[in-house]
């Protein structure tokens, strides 16, 4: 063993462990060992006090040098042979005969399950319709089933045709014929006016977003406590992690893992457990039902299962897997990873692979985007649809939601800007009146923030990593927000010049909120054309009250405010008819 070697096979490690024990028991004793476990041990290393040189760090690696590091031998992935000679199977398949626009459209085939399909099988279908071709990819599902599944984007007569390197499967014709879409049916989100967002029927689409990292990993009646939290309309948006999450109050087993194998006896990452992305897409089909984006993420650091740090064909055959299997789903947005910058194995080539294969495999064109911790992604990349941020300092640099947008011309996602909590960590212990407000400071500055909580919990259930219930107080607050920008003209809100700095958005003239934070004035002077009459409301963004001022103002005019903080001005301009 030496430095590199990840920091969880020498904890775990009989005579690993007692080298730390010896040599650095502050390693063990450092939350950072539990946190970063995934990690080389050199790395954990550089955040304790044995830096390099030290004599104790240098006992430890002779002692480790001599511990040999043996990892659980694996199945390499084959190469696709041209043409894959299995035993004679007639396929059997299955369809509907008509559909929706918008709709997943799903063609089940029998096939071969000898080998291992997933790394053997090549099946893909190429739909028609008015002279439009689309190519979907299809996966193995286990039990000799194949499926290919097709959001279908318009109305008409389709045909398709199967091709795969198996002769059972291969050129097998079929036509569906899809109708207008369904009642309440928008189609997928995407991105609108360069920094919003809207579904593909064209009504708006603004994201009030929550964070569960690992809750599709806990059992089952967690999770359904869970999704009944997420039923009261609050978010429509969540981000979850596939690879279950090993870290800082979140370390149970899950149920299920993602390949054959267990931690006793390591995994085969050539080698899929169906039912753990069958469960992925039964959550993914939950969350569509209640109107809730699931904004996947790829990989993630925090792991002790190995699944951070798999070889780089199985890493592609997992992603080609995951996104041929959800492309189809409308409510999928694809994030590369969570905290890309602190997974050390993986380099800026790996990450413009990745994208390369979602986008391969995904003919529907779903959001995409990469999570920092510190260092930014380059969000100028073509394939990156909207900057996903971690900002923990989000209180004191606010004002860099507009440059973000300046210099990246992309929608700004601050997914993370520290969670409302009570933890023993900086980015997990802010009140809810202070995430209320960075709500606010973002959606003011024409972007969006993310929310999560992190409260104690005797069970060690936290929002944030298994989901269950909330007990902040700031969804109901998160709720006003999301009712207030719905009344927005446009269906969102642009900047603002700022007056006397204090942030304001809107239509110039037309509709325009301000809002004044900590600042707590109790009087505003306004000036506008004379021309123009308007109304004004006082919103009070803590206790949810709206008040309208009596009569309509022009020209140079005062308000009177109540001399709270977290206070917001509404203006919206008369017409001639006298209606706001």
């Amino acid at each position: 063993m030496t430095e590199a070697t990840l920091a969880y096979k020498i904890a775990g490690h009989e005579a690993g462990i007692r080298l730390l024990r010896d040599h650095a028991p502050e390693v063990l004793e450092d939350p950072k060992l539990t946190n970063l476990h995934s990690y080389p041990l050199g790395h954990v290393l550089e955040h304790t006090a044995l830096l390099t040189g030290t004599p104790a760090r240098e006992a430890l690696l002779l002692g480790l040098s001599g511990i040999e590091d043996s990892p659980q031998p694996r199945e390499t992935a084959q190469a696709l042979p041209s043409r894959y000679e299995a035993p004679a199977n007639t396929s059997q398949v299955q369809y509907q005969a008509e559909t929706h626009v918008w709709d997943r459209f799903e063609i089940e085939l029998g096939g071969p399950a000898e080998g291992n399909p997933v790394v053997n099988v090549m099946l893909e279908v190429i739909f028609i319709s008015g002279g439009q071709s689309v190519r979907v990819p299809g996966f193995y599902d286990g039990e000799s089933v194949y499926r290919v599944r097709f959001l279908v984007p318009f109305a008409g007569l389709w045909t398709f045709q199967t091709r795969s390197n198996i002769a059972s499967l291969n050129e097998i014709n079929g036509s569906f014929t899809a109708s207008e879409p369904r009642p309440g049916s928008r189609g997928i989100v995407r991105v609108a006016n360069k920094f919003h967002f809207e579904y593909t029927d064209g009504s708006p689409y603004r994201p009030i977003g929550t964070t569960a990292y690992s809750w599709i990993h806990q059992p089952a009646e967690l999770v359904e406590q869970t999704l009944e939290t997420l039923a009261d309309g609050t978010f429509n948006k969540m981000r979850m992690c596939v690879f279950p999450k090993s870290y800082y109050l979140c370390e149970n087993e899950p149920a299920l893992y993602p390949f054959e194998g267990d931690p006793e006896s390591g995994f085969d990452y050539t080698r899929l457990n169906f039912r753990f992305f069958q469960h992925l897409e039964a959550m993914v089909d939950r969350l569509d039902a209640m109107g809730i984006e699931a904004d996947l993420i790829l990989f993630h650091g925090y792991d002790r299962w190995g699944f951070s740090s798999m070889p780089a064909e199985s890493d592609d055959l997992y992603v080609k897997h995951v996104v041929s299997r959800l492309a189809s789903y409308r409510n999928v947005w694809w994030s590369l990873a969570n905290e890309f910058d602190l997974m050390p194995g993986k380099r800026a080539n790996d990450w413009e692979r990745y994208a390369d294969i979602v986008q391969q495999n995904d003919p529907t064109g779903h959001l995409l985007s990469i999570h920092n911790s510190i260092q930014f992604y380059n969000h100028s990349r073509p394939w990156v649809t909207h900057c996903s941020i971690q900002q923990n300092q989000f209180y004191l640099t606010a004002e860099e939601t507009t440059r973000w947008r300046e210099e990246w011309q992309k929608p700004i996602v601050i997914d993370e800007c520290v969670y409302e909590g009570n933890i023993d960590r900086r980015w997990g212990n802010i009140t809810g009146q202070e995430l209320t407000r960075r709500f606010w400071e973002g959606a003011i500055r024409g972007g969006y923030v993310g929310h999560s909580e992190t409260y104690a919990h005797p069970d060690d259930i936290l929002w944030w990593a298994k989901g269950g219930e909330l007990h902040g107080s700031s969804p109901s607050r998160i709720k006003f927000l999301a009712d207030v920008l719905a009344e927005s003209p446009n269906g969102y809100l642009e900047p603002l010049p700022q007056q006397d700095k204090v942030i304001a958005a809107g239509i110039p003239d037309q509709y325009e909120i301000m809002y004044f934070g900590f600042s707590q004035p109790i009087f505003w002077h306004l000036e506008k054309a004379t021309e123009t009459r308007f109304t004004v409301e006082i919103i009070d963004t803590w206790n949810m009250t709206i008040k309208a001022l009596e009569g309509t103002y022009s020209g140079r005019f005062r308000v009177d405010l109540p001399g709270n903080q977290y206070i917001a001005l509404r203006l919206r301009a008369v017409n001639t008819e006298g209606a706001g």
